[in-house]
């Protein structure tokens, strides 16, 4: 300045407006890729879990994607909740290594090359096992290439270069190894046993490849001629002709019924319909009288509180001939409807008056309680069908080789005509019936030789607890978020039969148990698995087809221990490929990290899928449950809340929105979505996150954009020499530290979000950026108020890249290179921000109480502005009146109060004018304050535009701004 004190030429060059080469906008698309690169080639992963060393890991594990087909929503949902507990927990200091997998063997893979094979004109018979097996590896392979691309391209880090993969030759010897130890223990059988199978896949399927869709079915009611034994237990019914009532919604399993079921404790009721004596259940009578059409049934019309109604099948007392129990009921016999033989009454606990007749058609080769009665009894399990869906020979010509859905009208036909069948050939019945979930198809439950693991058994010899039971005691040991997840797994394990883990496909760890070829008595020998597993270590699965059995039998098992015959054959069926992920735990974390895991984390169909099978895995070969914390998310469905399918065309491809959006505001998505219900997403939804993205890029950028000139280790301000608004600043970052890290924490990551947006918009934006850029851009550019603001923006701008890099990882990275100062070669090697001051609680109510009267404030000087009496708030004088403790607290912040509220001057009168409004800020200060918006005094300073009486008066510049530049 001169001596007249004149400014510059130009005041606007000596004020210190924000500049930063951080870009306004994200350029996503652009951005990402590059940022990848950086990753990639400045080996930043190897580099986080390298300063880890030493401490406590974190495990998680990763429950692998099935490697067929691009990338869904879904997978994007499961994989970056994923990677924000892999970084948020490295940044807090665990060493946390994340092993990506893939799960590659079983029937889909199969199907897709079988197309391929075809589509190139190759007939898949001309190809040996081994030939079709590369081809699976090939293509498996391939999508493993694919997925791993599409992962990484949504910012996910970990060990992408060494994942593991369920068709590598040492997880499938340890799959084997796992067998065996299934097989030293005795938890292997082979038996004839009814399991679902899929007749279009032709394979058995677990429980998890079960769902259950809407079906229309036949509804028949059967009469079986009853034998002799009736009228002896039953003297009543003496000469009459008894049928014992069946109702069944699978009329193709008749052929294979082989006794009646009832309940011990019902009593039975014997009616006479015309020539006919049913019997059913005493409480169901009246509903199979309602729907069976005999001719003996009138309609008649009887009254129903006051007004006539006609009313079919109503109960005739004298049509009852007689009552029994169903233990009085037990080994009378009845005739087959189809083949000349006899079956039994037996009794079972699993009739119930629910539906039907309360006399259960029991076909042992049908049904599991069919079964488990039937073995009860010592009946056959006699399965008609064959593995390609139609029936045997056994059946007779009539229905040998037809369809199992095609021969329900044959069998129908064939029942009226016989006279047994009482209601209509073509009434149906609506219910929920099993699908496979690959294909979409109705299954069947068939008896088949398969391979099982028994559940209520002791796995160790001598001991009184089952298997069963020591998985529900781990079960109950784990944490599972949410909590119902406990409850749900336990009662699906609770429930379920035996574990059928025999396939019969091709693609997949095959089971290595020999027969002998003179009695087909079956080998289970853990030596001989063992042997296998070395081999296959060496050579993959293959080996197992390619070598002759005798070369894997141990010394002391080369002879059959029933017939001792030399020669075996071996089994050729595969693992279930749930059993394949199953043993991650073992093939991966034993091997490479540790067991149990931390946390596995997956999509909540997982509790009868892979958190099932997998805790089944661990408990039988190592007593203990591979994982301590469980954590679900549910499924990805439209906006509307629907579930997505490509034919209704509402599914939202990765792909497509990274293109459009970005990955980052994909990984919002994620972030933002309370995951542990169906998680909507939408285009709608998609713009709305951009706009939060946005208002947090603006934040960081803005202050980045006021620390050009600032040096953290040369210009930093000691704490207790901040002014108050950036103690307060400190603190309300501080309190979001401490909220964000306990969300972290819980794996709740919508109120990380949601607090860091609110902090960026409230406190930040709305209020604390908006008051310092006057000190900001016109106080003296090395003063202690400037660097003192600058000071506070450095820890904000340093704290939120930190808390924000599990989320918004690309723009965190990015950001943090514009830092400046000393600092970390990335923000993923710094430590997650520990609240750097105590809250004050003085400070806090000091401020929401000056803060009330600034909202206050805002409302009149908008509507000032509106009536055009000031443009700018600087413009503007405010006047304000209380009393009482009120005028005191003002009267003590006023030098504060225009800087606060951005105007140019604050009065504080000892009335009221008279267009003075009343402020809503009672609540807040104790009592009631007036304000009035009046023209600011003076003239505008061309520096920092407030209004001063000194520029009107023939200064060049107001007071503040001579200080400044003085």
């Amino acid at each position: 300045m001169n001596d007249a004190g004149a400014p510059p030429q130009d005041s606007k060059d000596t004020v210190n407006l924000p500049k930063t080469d951080f870009p306004m906008k994200g350029n996503l698309a652009q951005l990402e890729p590059r940022m990848l690169g950086w990753w990639a080639d400045h080996g930043i992963w190897g580099k986080i879990l390298e300063r880890r060393v030493g401490r406590e890991p974190f495990v998680i594990a990763d429950g692998p994607p099935y490697a067929n087909g691009h990338l869904h929503a879904g997978h994007a949902l499961n994989k970056v909740l994923k990677d924000i507990v892999v970084k948020y927990r490295n940044l807090s200091g665990r060493q946390c290594d994340y092993i990506p997998g893939w799960d590659t063997h079983g029937l889909p893979i199969e199907q897709a090359v079988e197309k391929r094979l075809k589509d190139k004109k190759i007939d898949k018979r001309t190809l040996d096992r081994e030939a079709f097996l590369a081809r699976c590896r090939e293509y498996a392979l391939e999508f493993i290439d694919i997925q791993r691309t599409e992962f990484k391209r949504l910012g996910v880090l970990g060990d992408w270069d060494n994942p593991y993969r369920t068709l590598d030759f040492a997880y499938e010897a340890q799959e084997i190894r796992e067998l065996a130890t299934f097989a030293r223990r005795g938890m292997l059988y082979r038996r004839k046993k009814p399991v679902y199978f899929c007749l279009t896949d032709q394979t058995a399927l677990a429980e998890a490849e079960v769902e259950y869709e809407q079906h229309s079915s036949p509804s028949v009611y059967v009469a079986f001629p009853a034998g002799p034994e009736v009228a002896e237990r039953v003297p009543a019914l003496a000469g009459r002709n008894v049928s014992f009532v069946i109702w069944t919604t699978t009329p193709w399993t008749l052929p294979a019924n082989l006794a009646i079921a009832m309940n011990a404790e019902y009593e039975y009721v014997f009616y006479a319909l015309g020539e006919r004596v049913i019997c059913v259940a005493k409480d169901l009578l009246p509903r199979v009288l309602a729907e069976v059409k005999a001719d003996e049934l009138e309609v008649k019309t009887v009254k129903v509180k006051g007004s006539e109604v006609s009313a079919t099948a109503l109960v005739e007392p004298e049509r009852i001939l007689a009552y029994a129990r169903g233990d009085e009921l037990e080994g009378c016999t009845y005739r087959h409807v189809f083949h000349p033989r006899e079956g039994k009454i037996l009794l079972g606990e699993h009739v119930t008056l629910e539906a039907g007749t309360g006399l259960v058609h029991t076909a042992p080769g049908h049904g599991q309680e069919d079964y488990e009665v039937g073995l009860k009894y010592g009946l056959d399990i006699y399965n008609p069908i064959r593995h390609d869906g139609r029936f045997d020979d056994s059946v007779g010509e009539w229905l040998a080789g037809k369809k199992v859905f095609e021969a329900n009208p044959l069998v129908i036909d064939v029942l009226a005509d016989k006279g047994v069948l009482l209601n209509g050939k073509t009434d149906k019945v609506e219910h929920s019936y099993p699908h496979c979930w690959r294909c979409h198809n109705p299954v069947i439950l068939s008896a088949t030789y398969q391979w099982f693991i028994p559940l209520d058994k002791p796995l160790h010899e001598g001991e009184g607890k089952t298997y069963r039971q020591q998985v529900l005691e781990e079960v109950d040991r784990v944490q599972w978020v949410p909590s119902w997840g406990q409850s749900r797994i336990r009662g699906m394990l609770e429930t379920r039969p035996d574990w059928c883990i025999s396939r019969q496909r091709s693609w997949g760890v095959p089971i290595p148990i020999a027969y002998c070829e003179g009695c087909d008595e079956a080998l289970i020998s853990p030596e001989l698995m063992e042997n296998v597993a070395v081999a296959v270590e060496k050579q993959g699965v293959g080996v197992w087809y390619r070598t002759p059995v005798a070369d894997f039998l141990p010394e002391g098992q080369r002879a059959c221990g029933r017939c001792g015959k030399t020669s075996f054959r071996r089994e050729t069926d595969i693992l279930d490929v749930w059993f394949d992920s199953a043993c991650m735990f073992s093939a991966v974390l034993d091997r490479r990290q540790r067991i149990p895991a931390d946390l596995f984390l997956e999509g909540s169909d997982q509790h009868r899928g892979w958190f099932h099978s997998s805790i089944l895995v661990s408990v039988g070969t190592r007593d203990v449950s591979p994982y301590k914390a469980c954590l679900t998310h549910g499924f990805v469905v439209d906006g509307k809340g629907e579930k997505m399918s490509k034919s209704v065309g509402n599914t939202v491809a990765p792909e497509k929105i990274i293109q459009q959006y970005g990955a980052e505001v994909l990984r919002l998505w994620v972030a933002s979505s309370d995951y542990r219900n169906d998680v909507r997403l939408s285009d709608q939804i998609l713009k709305g996150l951009s706009e939060g993205y946005r208002k947090i890029r603006n934040t960081i950028r803005y202050a980045l954009s006021n620390l050009y000139d600032f040096e953290p280790e040369r210009d930093a301000v000691a704490a207790e020499r901040l002014q108050p608004l950036d103690t307060w600043a400190r603190g309300r970052l501080a309190d979001v530290v401490a909220r964000v890290k306990r969300a972290y924490e819980a794996y709740e990551f919508h109120l990380v979000y949601a607090t860091v947006v609110d902090f960026c918009a409230g406190d930040l934006s709305a209020v604390y950026f908006d008051i310092l850029k006057d000190r900001l851009y016109t106080s003296k550019a090395t003063g202690e108020a400037r660097r003192g603001a600058q000071t506070v923006l450095y820890e904000v701008a340093t704290v939120l890249l930190q808390v924000l890099a599990p989320i918004m990882s690309f723009t965190a990275e990015e950001a943090w290179q514009y830092l400046p100062g000393k600092k970390a070669e990335s923000v993923f090697l710094t430590d997650f921000p520990e609240p750097s001051v105590k809250p004050d609680a003085a400070l806090a109510e000091r401020y929401a109480k000056l803060f009330a009267v600034r909202g206050a404030v805002q409302g009149l000087l908008e509507a000032a502005r509106r009536e055009k009496m000031i443009g700018s708030s600087l413009e503007a004088r405010v006047v304000l009146s209380a009393s009482g403790k009120a005028r005191e607290f003002l009267q003590s912040h006023a030098a504060e109060l225009p800087g606060l509220l951005i105007v140019s001057q604050v009065e504080l009168a000892d009335g009221a004018g008279e267009k003075a409004q009343a402020l809503d800020v009672a609540q807040a200060l104790g009592e009631d304050v007036k304000a009035e918006v009046l023209p600011a005094r003076g003239a505008k300073c061309p520096r920092c535009w407030t209004y001063s009486e000194q520029v009107a008066a023939g200064a060049s510049v107001c007071g503040k701004c001579q200080e400044a530049l003085s």
